[in-house]
């Protein structure tokens, strides 16, 4: 690990605080950057997207995502967790913090909807950050993206009656642009770029110049995410300083959710006996959230100043650093969790092989 790298979590601190300070300074050239996109879809952060998430995906051969089956524990884990469990421990949690003990701090007539926010960013698993998070982890390329892509799929057809369901609704308006013009972007492009440059770089140099461009590339690809993040952060400074209080309040909810679903997504993974390279994006994926799907619904569904629409905001800007300390709770524990019994067994025909 490069010095960079180790010191991530000082520069995300300074990105956030950057962020927050350039947002309130200059406003109106940030509203201007957070209007360029299409389908709530912010192409700056878009091709931000891409410079951190392409170098993972040239990793990938497709010839070998066959093998994805042998990691089907993961595979189960990750769906019971996105679809049984993160929506409906979001609805419960939100209405015991933010309906119940938050209820006297929070705007009264806000209560509902914030409520209502946090269940559309729960229904939601994340697409492109995810690739980012599984690099860090030294995940498994190939169990990421068919599992990616495996929840874009079910989010086609899960999230409207999810959501529906918890927030007591006969239907919803799914903003199908985005969720389509997000799976375009995020996946189909950036894979078959990826696939390109990888043919074309395997051809001309072998494996060998594969690694350099992709040892190449990896600095690139985290100031990207950090550059992501003062945009993020940016976007929404005025806000943050206009009412810090809601902000955090909001936040307490989400930051239980994400530690408790990868939390319980990693220790059943452990208790199958899945490898760790599979677990640690199994949690991360269990735990984090499709934010351009839930701001776009929850502007539709309640509009653009509703309570709903600034918790799917939070969700926004926590993503980023309290995904990372799940980056490096995983990787800590990696010791702990390849000592479990299930683990070691799994792991020893392979070892004998």
């Amino acid at each position: 690990m490069s010095t960079f790298e180790r010191y991530l979590t000082l520069w995300v601190a300074l990105c956030i605080i950057v962020g927050i300070a350039l947002g309130w300074l200059a406003p109106g050239v940030f509203q201007v950057i957070a209007s360029a996109e299409a389908a709530s879809v912010n192409l700056p952060v878009a091709v931000l997207v891409w410079l951190m998430i392409i170098p993972m995906l040239v990793k990938i051969d497709f010839g070998a995502l066959n093998k994805v089956t042998e990691h089907w524990r993961g595979i189960g884990v990750t769906l019971f967790i996105n679809w049984a469990v993160k929506p409906f421990s979001m609805a419960l949690l939100g209405w015991i913090f933010i309906g119940w003990l938050f209820r006297p701090l929070l705007p009264a007539d806000q209560v509902a909807s914030y409520i209502a926010g946090l269940i559309l960013l729960a229904a939601a698993p994340c697409t492109a950050m995810v690739f980012v998070w599984s690099n860090l982890s030294d995940g498994e390329p190939h169990f990421t993206l068919s599992q990616v892509a495996l929840n874009d799929v079910i989010m086609v057809f899960a999230f409207a009656p999810i959501v529906a369901l918890l927030l007591g609704l006969s239907a919803i308006v799914v903003p199908w642009q985005t969720l389509l013009l997000s799976v375009v972007l995020y996946i189909v492009v950036p894979v078959i770029l990826a696939q390109v440059i990888r043919r074309a770089v395997l051809a001309g140099s072998g494996d060998a110049g594969l690694q350099r461009l992709l040892a190449a590339v990896q600095p690139l690809s985290l100031l990207a995410l950090l550059a992501t993040l003062v945009l993020l952060f940016a976007f929404q400074g005025p806000q943050i300083l206009a009412q810090p209080l809601v902000i955090a309040l909001l936040a307490v909810p989400i930051l239980i959710q994400v530690y408790f679903n990868a939390g319980l997504a990693y220790i059943l993974n452990r208790w199958s006996g899945e490898a760790h390279c599979v677990a640690a994006p199994s949690a991360l994926i269990g735990a984090s959230n499709f934010f351009e799907l839930a701001v776009a619904a929850a502007i539709g569904l309640f509009g653009l100043n509703s309570g709903a629409a600034l918790a799917t905001v939070v969700g926004v800007l926590i993503e980023v650093p309290v995904m990372l300390s799940v980056v490096r709770i995983a990787n800590s524990s990696k010791g702990w969790y390849e000592a479990g019994a299930a683990v070691r067994r799994n792991a020893a025909p392979h070892l004998r092989s």
